[in-house]
């Protein structure tokens, strides 16, 4: 399979890039500068493209057959999370490539609650983090309001971060998954394993998921 990754030198992107090379994808890394493909591994194409532009999506599109959107704003600079999610939208429509968009928590629901979504939810969204939650959720909207993208959107749990690579775990709909400790969360590792699995069995085509332990 043709795989490029979008955002490939982030947190998220470096780690899903390095998953789809080990299991014998072709695997194109996109970035925004060359001066940011440093940690690319050997066996990789390096493809500079600004993925705000709906024209280099395209050709993107033309030469693989799923896009990961791992593109994430800095802090500070949260709006400019709808150009990147439109120019990809806009850049894929009415191609046969898939897109699977790494997502935020914001859009599922609280268990337990009555229908509360996480953005909402202090517990999960204090307010230092709330603009990028916000920028998720509208990315989301903007995700299922596209009829003629054949996308798939990603949503972690509520904590994210660097890890061990366990090789398990377990897959939710449109609620945050916790555990019997009322934690949710899964190691970036593991996140970039339910990405390629996503990739390579299409299972939530036009529709939002998550994953954790």
């Amino acid at each position: 399979m043709r795989i490029a990754v979008l955002g490939a030198n982030g947190n998220v992107g470096s780690r899903t890039v390095a998953e789809a090379l080990a299991r014998g994808h072709s695997v194109t890394a996109v970035v925004r500068g060359r001066d940011r493909a440093g940690n690319v591994p050997e066996g990789v194409t390096v493809q500079v493209a600004d993925v705000r532009d709906a024209d280099a999506v395209a050709q993107l599109a033309r030469e693989h057959d799923v896009l990961i959107a791992a593109t994430r704003p800095a802090a500070g600079s949260e709006e400019g999370h709808a150009a990147m999610t439109d120019g990809i939208l806009t850049g894929l429509a009415g191609s046969d490539a898939r897109l699977l968009m790494v997502g935020g928590a914001a859009s599922l629901v609280v268990p337990g609650s009555d229908g509360t979504l996480v953005l909402d939810d202090p517990r999960f969204v204090p307010p230092a983090i709330r603009p990028i939650a916000q920028a998720s959720l509208d990315q989301y909207q903007r995700c299922d309001a596209a009829g003629d993208v054949d996308w798939s959107y990603l949503c972690p749990p509520a904590l994210l971060e660097p890890g061990e690579r366990t090789g398990h775990y377990r897959l939710g709909g449109e609620e945050l998954l916790v555990d019997s400790a009322g934690r949710s969360a899964i190691s970036m590792e593991d996140f970039a394993i339910a990405l390629v699995d996503e990739a390579e069995e299409a299972r939530h085509r036009r529709a939002r998921f998550t994953v954790a332990y």
